[in-house]
């Protein structure tokens, strides 16, 4: 596996939610040729080229934490196996890995949608490094180089993936509630 493949599969996940939740007809009329799941949709929305999306999901539908449904032929997300992989060892395959102080997104519990959940003990708040940022604290590399710009376009893949930074990065105690609540969105929706 690879990191992008994380990405690629909780963007899935966001993709279904949006289509139960907007419906078919309007997630295809936003979507780059109609089709809201396809590679080249895939590309515009994460900056991961279409062959590393098809690559990708080939290694996750071997490895079980996706599928290729028969009708149609799109990618799903296995969502409790993807959970399971998130939540127990996603920290030791894809480690958070720390640099210096800047200005960027903000991510696991200081991004927007989480403020309040829980109070980190640290002394900053992390942030993926990008220009645009507002928000100053201890940069956190991605999971992907594209992830700041994905995150932007899409608040629920924001919420998704800030909160396996709060696993990647958090105390016991953070990662369980984080991991408690990622559960709570991904393995509600249909797929499971």
């Amino acid at each position: 596996m690879k990191s992008q493949d994380i990405v690629i599969l909780l963007k899935l996940i966001s993709l279904q939610d949006q289509e139960i939740a907007k419906g078919m007809d309007q997630l295809r009329s936003e979507s780059i040729g109609g089709d809201p799941y396809s590679v080249r949709n895939l590309e515009a929305l994460l900056g991961i080229s279409k062959t590393e999306i098809a690559q990708s999901i080939r290694r996750s539908v071997a490895s079980g934490i996706a599928r290729k449904d028969n009708i149609p032929s799109e990618p799903r997300p296995h969502r409790r196996n993807l959970f399971d992989f998130i939540a127990k060892g996603l920290k030791f395959v894809f480690p958070a890995k720390l640099g210096p102080l800047q200005r960027g997104l903000p991510t696991a519990f200081a991004a927007p949608m989480l403020n309040g959940l829980l109070v980190s003990g640290g002394t900053y708040d992390y942030v993926w490094p990008h220009a645009s940022g507002h928000q100053m604290g201890q940069s956190v590399e991605p999971l992907f180089r594209s992830v700041p710009e994905a995150a932007l376009k899409d608040e629920r893949l924001y919420e998704y993936l800030a909160l396996v930074d709060a696993i990647r990065l958090g105390n016991q105690r953070e990662a369980g509630l984080a991991a408690d609540h990622l559960k709570s969105k991904i393995t509600s929706g249909r797929g499971s």
